[in-house]
């Protein structure tokens, strides 16, 4: 499991805490032909940039781990004022996720790099879409730039 924490005394906002599930710690290795070159680090430092500009700090976590991210969700009530998700392989299995999403009430954008509808066809049905404010599919990394987006127009 790996976290980051953005630290800028500038970001009055409100924290966003940014997800990402199994396997995506391998991003620049793993099927680049699909999930393209950029790293788990650069997707943070992209999405890290993106939240600051926008006045929020953010709270970078990938695990491989269902458990973790769900506690990352939990703990995020009261800490953070939105969320961005990239629950990998999660997305088409987990209840767990989807009612931690649903439990803590935020605004929550779901991020997939790659475009899931042209994809397997298990790949087509997300447990998260339901409880998430917005998705943003097939945008590559920067689908997490477009997520802060959102949310800066959203928590306005």
């Amino acid at each position: 499991m790996t976290s980051t924490t953005a630290d800028s005394s500038a970001a009055s906002r409100g924290t966003l805490l940014i997800l990402n599930g199994p396997n995506l710690n391998l991003l620049g290795t793993r099927e680049p032909e699909i999930y393209g070159s950029a790293t788990l680090a650069d997707v943070e430092q992209l999405t890290t940039a993106a939240a600051e500009a926008a006045g929020f700090t953010a709270t970078c976590l990938q695990s491989n781990h269902e458990g973790a991210l769900v506690d990352a969700i939990h703990d995020a009530r009261g800490t953070a004022v939105g969320i961005i998700i990239n629950a990998g392989a999660y997305t088409h299995t987990s209840v767990a996720l989807r009612d931690a999403i649903a439990g803590v009430q935020l605004p929550t954008v779901e991020v997939h790099i790659s475009n899931v509808h042209q994809r397997e066809e298990f790949r087509h049905h997300s447990y998260l879409s339901s409880v998430c404010s917005t998705i943003i599919i097939g945008a590559g990394i920067h689908g997490y730039e477009l997520g802060v987006n959102y949310l800066d127009k959203t928590l306005t």
